[in-house]
């Protein structure tokens, strides 16, 4: 059994491998995040899962290595994280009342066997009507927001934000699709339960 990286610094998704129970190191990828001229949402997303764990590839190489990302998609335009708090406030002005797809990918690769398996997870939010009070207090209460797509963090007060969630894994909106990753650590021999 090959040892596990996942090639993020994200809180978040750390926090959903970790409440697996499986062993695990975290490791900063280095790879260049800015979407590319005629790329769709969902391409981005797994262009960057798997550029991310192929930018460890060579200081892991004996392991298995998550890659992830999310992109959200709304009225044409693709939505990264705000970054800082005017940010985050515009973009959940423009959400606002609108049906947002988040594309959240995510790459197994062996860099033993040079394996790599991809998936992409598409998960549908309809947001509520909000008026500046209610995105400003939510900002407020929620300051981890601006490092989430879409500036809407769902595992937390984001759920507030949000009229329905159309999904077949819950888990891929918080950024990290765990029901495909758990099926493809096995096929890697990795021991899930």
């Amino acid at each position: 059994m090959y040892p596990l990286i996942l090639a993020s610094t994200s809180i978040f998704r750390q926090q959903q491998l970790s409440k697996l129970g499986i062993t695990f190191q975290a490791a900063a990828p280095q790879y260049d995040e800015t979407p590319q001229i005629g790329e769709s949402a969902e391409q981005t997303a797994l262009r960057l899962a798997i550029g991310k764990a192929q930018s460890l590839s060579k200081d892991y190489p004996q392991h298995l290595i998550i890659g992830a990302d999310q992109v959200a998609f709304c009225d044409g335009q693709q939505l990264g994280k705000p970054m800082n708090l005017a940010n985050a406030e515009t973009m959940l002005k423009t959400l606002s009342g609108k049906r947002i797809r988040f594309y959240s990918a995510v790459c197994l690769l062996n860099t033993f066997s040079g394996s790599l398996k991809t998936h992409v997870d598409e998960t549908v939010v309809h947001m509520r009507v909000l008026n500046d009070a209610q995105i400003q207090r939510y900002l407020a209460r929620e300051p981890d927001a601006i490092y989430c797509a879409g500036a809407a963090k769902s595992e937390g007060l984001g759920a507030l934000l949000l009229n329905r969630i159309e999904s077949t894994d819950p888990n891929a909106l918080i950024g990290l699709p765990i029901f495909w990753l758990i099926s493809a650590l096995m096929e890697e021999g990795f021991q899930v339960i």
